[in-house]
């Protein structure tokens, strides 16, 4: 959920860059920036999006999995264990683990 402090306008952005980006690196929160009074963008650290990016691949991988296990709930056909894992190891770039 975004933060309502944390709304601001684009020009306010532009006359304080730095103070933006000193309070998005400290806080790791999000801003939304607003174009004549309305939404537009949002901006963050690059760490924070990372981590929303690797949240999100997590989310992904969960899902595939709670799908294969529901299949196989359901009597389908599996997918070898092994074949499970080398597939989640590659979507989670783990190729150097076990």
């Amino acid at each position: 959920m975004i933060d309502l402090a944390n709304i601001r306008s684009l020009s306010d952005f532009q006359r304080n860059t730095k103070e933006h980006l000193k309070r998005l690196k400290k806080t790791g929160e999000a801003e939304v920036l607003t174009v004549n009074g309305q939404a537009e963008l949002v901006v963050q650290s690059a760490e924070a999006y990372q981590q929303l990016l690797d949240l999100a691949d997590l989310t992904d991988s969960v899902v595939v999995l709670r799908k294969r296990i529901a299949a196989a709930d359901a009597g389908e056909k599996g997918i070898p264990a092994k074949t499970v894992l080398e597939e989640m190891k590659k979507r989670l770039r783990l190729g150097g683990l076990g």
